[in-house]
C-alpha cells in the first residue's frame, strides 16, 4: 500500500467501500480535533506502533461487550454477496445471495447494496423477503453505459417496492467521476422517476462542505467517516469520527443524515497511525455502535463479509474489513 500523504483535492486509486484518503482540512480547521488534545489531521507518527495486546481480563470483557452489541443487533450493514474469486462484474446468482443474507439476518435491520446490475437487483427483494429495510446503490463511474444500466436497475428496484432509500451513488466526486452539475442532475432524475422514496448521495464527509448544490439535491446525505483512512489512531478514532458526522450534518442544514460506511480492518497495513487489529476492530465496533445506539444515529457498519479482490485497491488491508470472514466464519466471536 502507498503510505504517502495524498494531496485532499486528487481522486485516490480503485474504487468502493473504503479508500486511503488525505486530511480534508487543515489541523485547527473548524471541527477539526485542535486544540482539544484529540487527533488532529497532518499530525501523524512517522513510524505506526500496534498498541500492546489486552489483558486475559480486559479481552474477555470485549468479548463479551461485542457479543452483546452483535447480539442486539445494528442498524445497518454494507452488503456483498461475493465469494472467494469473484470480484465486480462477477455475474451473481440469487440463491449465493440468498445464503449470505441469511447468514447476517440476526444481526442487521438494513443492508446497503452497492450496484443494481450484474445480479446486484436482486438483493433488495431477496432482503426484503426476509424482513430487512434497504438502502440500494446505484453503481456511478465513468462508463456511460454502465451508468445508464445502474440507473435504470436502480429504479427498476424502487418502483417494485424494494427500495427504502435510493442512493445516487458512491463517491463519484472523491474520484472525480464526473462534474457537480452532472450528478446534481443523475439525483434528479432518480428523485423524479421515484416519487415517495427519498433520493441522496454517498460520499466522504467533507465534500457535502465542498459541494453544497449537492447536498441541497439530497433528500438524505449519507457520509462515509473513515479515521482509519485519515491515519487516526484507534484510541481516538469514535471522537474523531464524531466531529465528520458534525461536519456533515453543519453541511446538510437540517437534512437526514445517516453514515453509510464506517469500519476499522482486522489485518494489514498499518495506514499512518491507524494499525489494523482484530481488538481494535472489535473496539471501534463496540465504541461506533454503542454511540450511535445511544444518540439514535442511523448507521451502517462496513464491512459484512472479508472481500479479497479489494487487495488489488486497497493493499491488503482492503481484504479485512467484514464481521465474518470470506467463508462467512463470524472473525471474532470465541
Amino acid at each position: 500500500m502507498n503510505t504517502t500523504t495524498r494531496n485532499a483535492d486528487s481522486p485516490p486509486p480503485g474504487h468502493g467501500g473504503s479508500q486511503p484518503w488525505a486530511p480534508a482540512f487543515a489541523p485547527g480547521h473548524a471541527g477539526s480535533a485542535a486544540g482539544s488534545g484529540g487527533f488532529v489531521p497532518g499530525q501523524r507518527s512517522a513510524t505506526a506502533v500496534a498498541p500492546p495486546p489486552l489483558s486475559p481480563v480486559a479481552r474477555a470483557r470485549l468479548d463479551q461487550r461485542f457479543a452483546a452489541v452483535l447480539a442486539r443487533g445494528m442498524h445497518g450493514l454494507c452488503f456483498s454477496p461475493y465469494l472467494e474469486g469473484q470480484q465486480p462484474g462477477t455475474q451473481l446468482g440469487a440463491p449465493q445471495i440468498r445464503q449470505r443474507l441469511q447468514v447476517i439476518r440476526p444481526y442487521t435491520r438494513w443492508v446497503r447494496t452497492f450496484s443494481c446490475t450484474d445480479g446486484h437487483e436482486q438483493t433488495p427483494a431477496l432482503a426484503k423477503a426476509i424482513g430487512l429495510k434497504t438502502l440500494v446503490g446505484a453503481w456511478i463511474g465513468t462508463d456511460q453505459a454502465i451508468n445508464e444500466r445502474e440507473i435504470a436497475g436502480a429504479i427498476a428496484v424502487a418502483r417494485a417496492g424494494h427500495a427504502d432509500i435510493a442512493a445516487v451513488r458512491n463517491e463519484v466526486l472523491l474520484r472525480g467521476d464526473m462534474s457537480e452539475d452532472e450528478l446534481i442532475a443523475l439525483i434528479e432524475r432518480v428523485r423524479q422517476a421515484l416519487p415517495g422514496v427519498p433520493v441522496g448521495y454517498v460520499d466522504a464527509y467533507f465534500l457535502f462542505e465542498k459541494h453544497p448544490r449537492v447536498t441541497a439535491a439530497c433528500d438524505v446525505v449519507m457520509t462515509n467517516c473513515y479515521p482509519f483512512w485519515e491515519g487516526c489512531p484507534r484510541e481516538q478514532a469514535l471522537a474523531y469520527m464524531q466531529t465528520m458526522l458534525a461536519r456533515t450534518r453543519a453541511a446538510a442544514k437540517g437534512k437526514r443524515v445517516l453514515i453509510s460506511e464506517t469500519g476499522w480492518p482486522d489485518r494489514g497495513s498499518a495506514f499512518h497511525s491507524a494499525v489494523p487489529s482484530e481488538e481494535g476492530a472489535m473496539q471501534y465496533f463496540v465504541d461506533s455502535i454503542e454511540w450511535a445506539e445511544r444518540e439514535g444515529i442511523e448507521i451502517f457498519w462496513f464491512s459484512s463479509f472479508d472481500e479479497a479482490w479489494k487487495v488489488g485497491a486497497e493493499g491488503d488491508v482492503g481484504a479485512y474489513w467484514g464481521l465474518w470472514d470470506k467463508d462467512a466464519r463470524p472473525k471474532f466471536q470465541r
